[in-house]
């Protein structure tokens, strides 16, 4: 029986995703609960396990995009009874085979038997080719497993009846190339992920769609340092994890978008929709680019459950365990380029939020306080907002109100 492998649901008004890598391989024995492909989406990556055991067959390749409910890969159940079925066979003492990988080999020899024969058999990419230059696939040698057909056999052939017929090179879209590039000595060429374009879209359509300025400021966080080195070790040993800066930001932050409520906003044709909660997205950095979880409900959240919602997403963000719904629905971010070393930027905004803050460098920087010199830890704030509906009034108030709250913490704890 043949079992359907279905793109599954990949979040809310996310609707096709990329494959990114197939995990498993056409023609392997499949148990249920392996991982078969990896999937990205502009929201975040996502593993795809078997439903149930078998032979595998893929119909679609790397870097294909797909839709929610799409069958990509079919999983025949009746390789595994046959599996069962053929494990009673005596072993070959010769080639020292055990009876597993001699049912296996049959299996996968039957397979590659049938995919000369029948174009059923053959992945999507060789059977476009098959079709296209009207070849013979019982005419062309096999290298993939079980000597099954492969594009690059294919492409072999074809090239090869260029070369004896004098006929062109084989056109770009035959290599699936999605952009023609034209490369210099020296130069090379690398995709951008799924991820990456998305990302690199919606940052243009921000720059395009909001009126965006920003403000800034700078903060002394000689009291955060204080407090931190003060209860670090109690705090660690209560939490088996360290009091971090960013608890300290999500808080001010929090406070300020109370009494700034349209900054936490965002526009709907000519209106303001208020969020009366502060969904704080904190911007992270992958390989494949940046992915911006939520806090949801961040306002009911204390010091120590921030630090650790914030530690499970990077962990998530690095193992490409996050989901679509972690990336949604946030209001407000804040965005962190002192871990980079950025002493100032202004960062973009993130749709269809109104705001976004940077966070920087802290350094030891010469400051006044009662007319002395002093030299403190200081880093510098930006605020990114939409001027369409944030006013300069606003948005200067709100990054003094995150500054207040960061150079006395007290103020968080009172609500003041």
């Amino acid at each position: 029986m043949k079992i359907e492998v279905k793109v599954p649901s990949v979040g809310e008004s996310v609707n096709t995703a990329e494959i990114e890598s197939w995990e498993k391989k056409s023609g392997d024995l499949v148990t249920k609960g392996d991982i078969l492909v990896i999937l990205e989406t502009d929201k975040a990556s996502m593993e795809v396990p078997a439903d149930q055991s078998g032979l595998l067959s893929i119909l679609k390749k790397k870097g294909d995009t797909v839709s929610v409910d799409e069958v990509i890969a079919f999983i025949d159940t009746s390789a595994t009874a046959d599996l069962k079925k053929n494990s009673t066979l005596s072993n070959d003492s010769e080639n020292k085979k055990t009876k597993k990988e001699e049912v296996k080999q049959a299996l996968d020899t039957s397979q590659a038997s049938k995919s000369y024969k029948d174009k059923e058999y053959l992945s999507p990419a060789v059977r476009r080719l098959v079709d296209e230059k009207k070849l013979n696939p019982s005419q062309i040698e096999g290298t993939g497993r079980g000597g099954r057909l492969t594009k690059e056999d294919i492409l072999k052939a074809l090239n090869e009846r260029s070369t004896s017929t004098n006929e062109t090179n084989l056109s770009p879209d035959l290599l699936d190339q999605k952009t023609e590039v034209s490369l210099k000595k020296g130069q090379s060429v690398e995709p951008m992920t799924r991820l990456r374009r998305i990302t690199a879209e919606k940052l243009v359509q921000s720059q395009h769609n909001t009126a965006t300025l920003s403000t800034f400021n700078e903060v002394d966080l000689s009291r955060i340092i204080e407090i931190r080195k003060n209860y670090q070790e109690s705090f660690v040993k209560k939490y088996s994890y360290k009091l971090g800066f960013m608890s300290f930001f999500v808080k001010a932050v929090i406070s300020a978008l109370k009494e700034y409520p349209k900054i936490n906003a965002f526009t709907e044709g000519d209106n303001i929709i208020y969020n009366d909660h502060q969904h704080i997205g904190i911007a992270v950095s992958t390989e494949k680019g940046l992915v911006v979880p939520v806090l949801f409900f961040a306002e009911t959240l204390n010091l120590a459950q921030i630090e650790k919602q914030i530690i499970n997403y990077k962990e998530k963000a690095l193992s490409r365990k996050l989901t679509p719904d972690d990336l949604l629905g946030g209001t407000f971010t804040i965005s962190n380029g002192g871990v980079f070393g950025s002493l100032i930027s202004t960062p973009i905004l993130n749709p269809p939020q109104s705001g976004i803050l940077g966070m920087h460098k802290i350094e030891q920087r010469p400051v006044v306080r009662e007319a002395k010199i002093e030299i403190r830890p200081m880093m510098y704030l930006t605020l990114s907002y939409d001027h369409r509906i944030v006013d300069g009034r606003e948005s200067v108030g709100f990054l003094v109100k995150v500054k207040e709250g960061l150079e006395e913490p007290a103020r968080l704890l009172i609500n003041f």
